[in-house]
């Protein structure tokens, strides 16, 4: 999976992600991550990207003509992409899905406190992508006219305002990027932990068995599948009613259906 992020600050993202999980899918080619300068894009010595709002107000807003431009650019990049994909297969059916994608409408997500909120089910939803956009804003936010033009989702990681972009970015690309086979160890861990079936993850053990005289509970220790599954479902349901009333709700919603 390919991510584009369209950021003032890509060294911000570049740094982030380049370590641990994600840093390791970079470097084996499960992802690929490209931070594009949206100032790169600018049409002035200054490299300036904002202006002053019309109407009055505070703050500064993010000019549409660089982000337009920057977003071209990474069109371009991925349609190079396909070319080259297409130039070296011999393959038909491959050949044919790399020929249908290109008529896919490319996925920008626009970074924004007024979006969506984020959940496990986008990030399983944006992770079927083989490539995605995510477009940082900054100051009191980009231009209207670009964002009605380029971006086909705004989602938010919660009610509340950061200083820009990048963090969301990069935690939807961490959350994403999870989904992905290869990025994990164990692919099925993505699948069987917290937000699985709207229930939040079991209890945790590992090492030593005994801790400030506080035991591993007997049934992680049996060997017995069985019953270990049912343990932590169990655990897994009592967590979820006292942690989260909301997803509890959600989850026997979805069981009476």
């Amino acid at each position: 999976m390919h991510f584009h992020i369209l950021t003032l600050f890509p060294e911000m993202v570049m740094d982030g992600l380049g370590t641990s999980i994600t840093g390791r899918a970079m470097k084996k080619g499960a992802i690929s991550v490209d931070a594009i300068n949206i100032r790169d894009y600018a049409q002035n010595k200054h490299g300036q990207v904002d202006d002053y709002p019309y109407g009055g107000g505070a703050g500064m807003v993010m000019q549409p003509g660089p982000v337009y431009r920057a977003y071209e650019a990474v069109k371009e990049q991925i349609e190079q992409r396909k070319r080259l994909e297409c130039a070296a297969t011999d393959d038909n059916e491959t050949m044919e899905y790399i020929t249908a994608d290109k008529g896919k409408q490319l996925r920008v997500v626009y970074m924004t406190p007024q979006g969506k909120v984020f959940n496990q089910e986008i990030a399983q939803e944006l992770a079927q992508e083989e490539d995605l956009v995510l477009l940082c804003g900054h100051y009191e936010g980009i231009d209207e006219r670009v964002l009605e033009r380029i971006v086909t989702d705004h989602i938010s990681i919660g009610d509340y305002v950061l200083t820009g972009g990048e963090l969301p970015a990069m935690v939807v690309i961490d959350a994403v990027s999870r989904m992905v086979p290869g990025v994990l160890h164990n692919d099925v861990s993505a699948e069987f932990e917290t937000f699985h079936d709207d229930l939040l993850e079991y209890p945790q053990y590992t090492r030593p068995e005994e801790f400030m005289g506080e035991r591993v509970p007997d049934v992680l220790l049996s060997g017995h599948h069985k019953n270990i599954e049912a343990w932590r479902l169990e655990r897994s349901m009592e967590r979820t009613m006292e942690r989260r009333p909301d997803l509890w709700a959600k989850h026997q919603e979805n069981q009476n259906r």
